[in-house]
């Protein structure tokens, strides 16, 4: 019969990757350093490989060993998912959630979607995490985050979306701008313009290069923005243009009287925005109900930025 690998032996290996170092990680998983040493070495014979290297100093994980940790993560993430559904009922989302988030989307919406979220779901721990969109879609594949919530994922494989709003990007520029007093804007006059974007990993990023194909506009090759409130903030001095998503130009640009939302004839820019997780997670129903409740408050700020109680293009 071949050999299986116990959950404690999986839970060192983690939490080896994890700390790096064999005494930490043994006072994370409450064990003696002898024991979760020799428990790790003794998977390494029954499997036949070696999964950690042993570097003076230094811990990490071999090539196979980084392949099997990954593999440990999504079983150990599975048996969590089991006693969350049977400690808890469906009421109450399962009772605790490991929730991603973008950067661009999850701090100018959760203010809204937490106080309702925590009226109907009391119980629930929400413990919330931000990551570069490329990043969360490997995290929640991985099970180190239940769910992520920001722009749709670009790979369906191995993934369950649920669409919560399409939410409207926008192209400010400074006030003082030559193109900021004109009432339209072709995309044509955006020819040569200097376009501020995100760095990598972020989906406005891509949006800001498409945008600039369309247009003939030119990306800052020069500069990458950490934050949108860094862009935001050069643009106000007049370093360029750029792109903002709805939820944020709502949250922020209120304090911000230096930049004009311009209406460009013939582009509307637009995002899907939604919660996704694993294919393989046994809580699909969780994530649809909490997916629910987040369309319905999204659906209420869009419609009050529609009626003029947000920024808007003048």
């Amino acid at each position: 019969m071949p050999y299986r690998p116990s959950h404690r032996q999986l839970e060192y290996l983690v939490a080896l990757d994890d700390c790096r170092h064999f005494g930490e990680a043994a006072r994370q998983c409450h064990v003696s350093q002898p024991t979760l040493s020799v428990q790790v070495a003794l998977l390494e014979k029954q499997l036949g490989v070696t999964l950690i290297e042993r570097l003076p100093g230094q811990v990490r994980p071999t090539p196979v060993g980084t392949d099997v940790i990954s593999a440990a993560r999504i079983i150990l993430n599975g048996l969590d998912e089991i006693r969350t559904l049977a400690a808890s009922s469906i009421g109450n989302l399962g009772g605790m959630m490991r929730m991603g988030t973008a950067p661009s989307f999850g701090p100018y919406f959760l203010p809204y979607l937490l106080p309702p979220l925590h009226q109907q779901y009391p119980e629930l721990k929400l413990y919330i995490r931000e990551e570069k969109p490329a990043d969360l879609e490997e995290t929640v594949l991985q099970g180190v985050m239940d769910c992520g919530l920001g722009p749709l994922p670009r790979r369906s494989e191995g993934l369950i979306s649920e669409v919560i709003c399409r939410e409207r990007i926008f192209l400010a520029a400074p006030r003082e701008h030559p193109l900021a007093e004109r009432s339209t804007i072709q995309l044509a006059d955006l020819a040569g313009v200097k376009l501020l974007s995100l760095g990598a990993g972020h989906r406005l990023m891509d949006d800001v290069r498409n945008f600039s194909a369309a247009s003939g506009a030119v990306v800052a090759e020069d500069y990458e923005g950490s934050s949108l409130d860094a862009i935001r903030q050069m643009v106000s001095i007049n370093m360029g243009l750029s792109l903002f998503p709805e939820f944020y130009v709502r949250s922020e640009f209120a304090k911000d009287q230096d930049i004009r939302l311009m209406n460009i004839v013939g582009w509307q820019g637009m995002r899907e925005i939604g919660i996704f997780w694993r294919a393989t997670s046994a809580r699909g129903d969780h994530y649809r109900q909490l997916a629910e409740l987040a369309r319905r408050v999204a659906s209420g700020l869009t419609d009050e930025l529609a009626a003029g109680t947000g920024r808007s293009p003048e």
